[in-house]
């Protein structure tokens, strides 16, 4: 509202103006303070992977969406693949992409509503590797009936490899048993087991292989969920026994193995055909080991949440993640028009082609050659002549120039008189006594005065 002074004149207000970036950053700044920590659930939409290990989607329900982020950091902790049409809790912070003006969530921890992450991980998983036919039977090697060396992957220091080695010695004494140390939990546990099953296969050292560790939960047993020991296990020229768990665990290794045995036990018990029960003390071990684990679990995550990350190295993160995502937005921008400009050339190449191929151009092209070539000689001779005949009717001018002009007169001995006024004097009459005259002679001026003048009668037939 305008005020009025006592004069009658309305003076406005005064107007702050913004920047565009800086209201943006503003609003910004509002954003991130006002729901710096928040819960969204929605289904996922427009999912696309950058190079750079971002992941960019919608989250939406019935009536709106919003644009969402999550950055390679936490990418690598997700425990399940993420895809369109998948329902899942989000939580992250509300910010603004500046670059666009978009408000979006950066998320921070993605779960799948109403199923586990990794029981989704390991569906996907068994679902690929099932299409490709690791779990056909037809491709499984039997057991050797009397092995006579067994080599068994897992911890050197948990109960598994103790209850295996005792059942062994009590059923099977002569049997052999080579041990490669592994971890059989953690994030390198795949691939240390994956190693040992290579060894082994190098080695040529035993008939069968075990993969063995004890129950535990769907997190703990993730290694014998991952694809690379999946793969190691179907590549194994020697047979493989997959004995983790108890028999209710199912893990992806128990479907490639060429056998699986309910537990680390029941292996022992196949492969040296002993009959003792030690499902108690081994499902006794395994829940402690169990339970062990998720109190350490559990005592990590408070810790976890506990600590309060520094604000600077967070707003450091979050600038490089931003202008991470711009440099995502700019590559695909630029692969889009690289696409079209490469359809157009396409097109247009192909639009040529069809017309060259229509027309015989070589012909058309050593017609107007030979064209060509004719022209350029009729032009040559057409100049030469005309250069002749310009250069001898110039000769001729020349002479007759020479010859009508009055300076070779003078040169046989003739003047040109002119009067003071520099007039042609052609009659005696033209000039009086005493008055100045100029002869043109053929090397020079003669001037002189009139002293007499002596007119002649010109006789007339």
């Amino acid at each position: 509202m305008g005020q009025t002074s006592q004069l009658g004149f309305t003076f406005e207000q005064t107007r702050r103006i913004w920047k565009v970036s800086e209201l943006v950053g503003e609003v910004c700044s509002h954003l991130e303070r006002q729901y710096a920590d928040v819960w969204i659930e929605g289904e996922i939409s427009n999912l696309r992977s950058a190079s750079s290990g971002h992941i960019y989607f919608t989250l939406k329900d019935d009536e709106a969406q919003l644009g969402a982020v999550i950055f390679r950091k936490q990418v690598l902790l997700l425990r399940f693949r993420p895809e369109d049409g998948l329902q899942v809790l989000v939580r992250g912070r509300v910010s603004v992409y500046e670059q666009r003006g978009q408000m979006q969530v950066i998320a921070e921890f993605m779960e799948p509503v109403g199923a586990g992450s990794l029981q989704i991980a390991f569906e996907q998983l068994k679902a690929k590797l099932q299409q490709e036919g690791l779990f056909d039977q037809a491709r499984k090697k039997a057991l050797p009936a009397y092995p006579r060396c067994v080599g068994i992957v897992t911890s050197p220091t948990g109960a598994v490899i103790q209850d295996f080695l005792n059942i062994v010695n009590r059923r099977h004494a002569a049997l052999d048993v080579l041990l490669y140390p592994a971890l059989v939990q953690g994030e390198s546990a795949a691939q240390e087991i994956s190693a040992g099953i290579a060894y082994f296969n190098r080695a040529h050292n035993v008939d069968v292989i075990v993969i063995a560790r004890g129950g535990g939960s769907l997190e703990d047993l993730g290694p014998f969920n991952s694809e690379p020991l999946a793969r190691a296990i179907a590549a194994s020229e020697v047979p493989v026994v997959s004995a983790v768990g108890h028999e209710t665990d199912f893990t992806i290794a128990d479907f490639v193995a060429d056998l699986r045995a309910p537990t680390p036990s029941a292996a022992a018990e196949l492969i040296t055909s002993a009959l003792h029960k030690i499902e108690e003390h081994v499902g006794l071990l395994a829940l402690r080991l169990e339970r062990a684990c998720r109190y350490r679990l559990l005592h990590a995550r408070d810790l976890l949440a506990r600590l309060n990350a520094d604000a600077a190295l967070a707003r450091l993160r979050e600038g490089f993640s931003r202008r991470q995502q711009h440099l995502d937005e700019l590559r695909f921008r630029m692969d889009g028009a690289i696409a079209s400009a490469l359809r157009k050339a396409t097109l247009r190449l192909h639009e040529i082609s069809v017309r060259l191929q229509r027309q015989n151009a070589t012909h058309k092209l050593q017609f107007w050659r030979e064209r060509l070539l004719a022209l350029e000689s009729r032009l040559a001779h057409a100049l030469e002549v005309q250069v002749r005949d310009g250069a001898a009717a110039l000769d001729g001018l020349t002479r007759h120039l020479n010859a009508l002009s009055p300076l070779a007169v003078l040169q046989r001995g003739y003047a040109l008189v002119y009067d003071e006024d520099g007039t042609l004097v052609k009659q005696s009459a033209q000039l009086s006594a005493g008055q100045q005259m100029t002869a043109r002679l053929a090397d020079g001026r003669v001037v002189s005065r009139v002293t007499e003048i002596f007119p002649e009668r010109t006789s007339t037939k």
